[in-house]
Formats: structure tokens, sequence, C-alpha cells
């Protein structure tokens, strides 16, 4: 089983818009699945060349057939490697990556080739700047992407994959993660962007998230570039729809706002008059954030 693409696919996050991704390098690709049948015919619905298929044991994740993915991907050494960035598929796209030999890039949104060059558009600084990588070799790229129901198209059966016994790897534990749990149902989200100057002032956010009785979002370079948090909002990340969404030091980028469309209300407060996070406010604050937020603090308190 090979092909010029393959996708790692662990659920249907960006399924479609993957397979079209790796079908730029001339044929369908193959996609690997690790999860249900029902994830499987997903996969061939949307387009796959072939589907390679391990079904995890019961309560066992993904992660634990890390070993059985970094198999069949080496022994096809597709020239390129796509997952979504679903927290399960970019471990195992990683572990393949490193198998490969393969140059690793985020947030992909677009991927070419033109002779022996690979090039892939990423999103950079939340999708104000766009890079192109080149790449003669091996290329093993997280996609952003669109959700979208699989076309239907006809495509191969789903191939059982000889995944061997899961590795010693499973779920213990599940809590909230602090500041940054229940973001989808939360009523009211606390959102912090690159204006937050240092780590430390997160402090701050998450006082005013407290007596705001909301949750704590950022946005996606906040988590990627800076690592202050895991969860961001945007769209290669969380969407939420909370009745009041207050946006702190964010400008306001399509990736971010695309995340927030279904909020009712949102508050912006920026230093930035033309900040583009305002055309989507209902209320907004020209302000430097760390004069506003003591005096919002003693308002909410009081």
């Amino acid at each position: 089983m090979s092909a010029a693409a393959w996708v790692i696919a662990t659920d249907e996050k960006y399924l479609v818009s993957l397979v079209e991704a790796g079908a730029a390098l001339g044929s369908p690709p193959t996609v690997l699945v690790v999860g249900s049948p029902e994830l499987a015919q997903a996969a061939v619905d949307a387009g796959a060349g072939q589907v390679a298929w391990i079904e995890p044991a019961a309560g066992t994740p993904a992660e634990a057939y890390t070993a059985a993915a970094v198999s069949l991907v080496s022994q096809a050494g597709p020239r390129l490697l796509l997952s979504s960035s679903a927290a399960a598929a970019r471990t195992l796209l990683g572990a393949a990556a490193a198998a490969l030999g393969a140059a690793v890039v985020t947030a992909a949104i677009k991927v070419e080739l033109g002779g022996d060059t690979l090039v892939v558009h990423c999103n950079r600084l939340g999708g104000s700047v766009v890079e192109a990588f080149e790449s003669t070799g091996p290329v093993a790229a997280v996609c952003q992407g669109y959700d979208a129901p699989p076309p239907g198209t006809a495509g191969a059966s789903p191939e059982p994959a000889q995944a061997g016994e899961p590795g010693a790897f499973g779920i213990v534990e599940e809590q909230p993660a602090p500041g940054g749990g229940g973001l989808t149902e939360a009523e009211r989200v606390v959102g912090f962007g690159r204006g937050v100057k240092v780590r430390a002032d997160m402090a701050l956010i998450e006082e005013l998230a407290q007596a705001m009785d909301a949750a704590v979002g950022c946005t996606m370079p906040v988590a990627d570039d800076y690592k202050w948090m895991s969860q961001y909002i945007g769209r290669s990340g969380l969407s939420i729809a909370p009745k009041l969404y207050l946006a702190v030091g964010i400008q306001g980028s399509p990736q971010h706002t695309e995340g927030i469309r279904d909020a009712k209300v949102v508050a912006a407060i920026n230093s930035d008059p033309e900040a583009p996070i305002f055309r989507r406010a209902t209320y907004g604050i020209v302000a430097d954030l760390y004069e506003v937020l003591p005096e919002l603090l003693t308002a909410l308190k009081n």
C-alpha cells in the first residue's frame, strides 16, 4: 500500500480538506485511520485512494499504536505526510516524520508540487503572514483546514492493518485544564492575545476571569509560539459560543474571529484603534489593557 501522500486521521477533523491537500501530489492519498469503523468509512467517503485501518482496543488511546503507525508509513515512504491539529494525530505524525527524516511544519494551508520541489504554505502570526516552505525531501505537515461532510465518492474499502499489541500507554485520569477547561461550554470567556506582554501577567487575566466566573482562552500565537496555554480559540483550534466573549489584547485575525463567530456579545480591549477585533466587537475600549483591567477588576469586585 503506497501513495505520494499519506494522511493520518484519529478523528474526522478536517478529513475532507486533508484528502484534498494530499491529492495535490497527483493522486488521492492513502489515509491511515487509527480509530473506529465509522472513521475508516468516512475516510473512504472523503475520497481516499486507499485506507489503512487500525481499530484501537476498547479504552486504548490512538497514541498506543504509534509503533504500528510508524511501521506502516515507513514501509510506504510517502513524500508528504499530513494530519490535523488533533492531539493524537499530531503525535503519530511526529513519530512517523522522525522515522522518515521529514521536515515538519505547522499551520499548513496549501500544498503544491512543482517538479521535484514540494511547496507548503503555512499561516504565521495568527494568519497575518503566509510563509512558503520549499523542500526536495519528505515533508510532514500539521494542517489547518475546514470541516465538511464527506462527499461520498467511490473509494477502496478500509483495509485492516496489522497493528500488533498496543504499547504500554493508557489514560489513567482526566480532569479540566486549569484556566482553560470548559471553553466550549462556558457562558463567559476571557480570551487574551499577544497584548499580554509576559507569561506572569496571565495571573491578571485569570483573576479577571475568576471575577467574571469565566473560562480563559487564548489566540493561536500564544499557544503555538509562546507555549503559554495548550487550548486556543480559532479556526484551527476551538470554536466557542458564549453569551459574552471578552477579547483582551487580541488584534482579531480571521483565524481567531472564525472561532468566536457564534459568540452572542463580543467586547474588546486593545490599544490599537484599527485592530480588526473592533469590527467584530459589540463593545470596545481603545486603551492599554494594563490600565483597563485593574479598573475593571475593581468594578467587578464592588
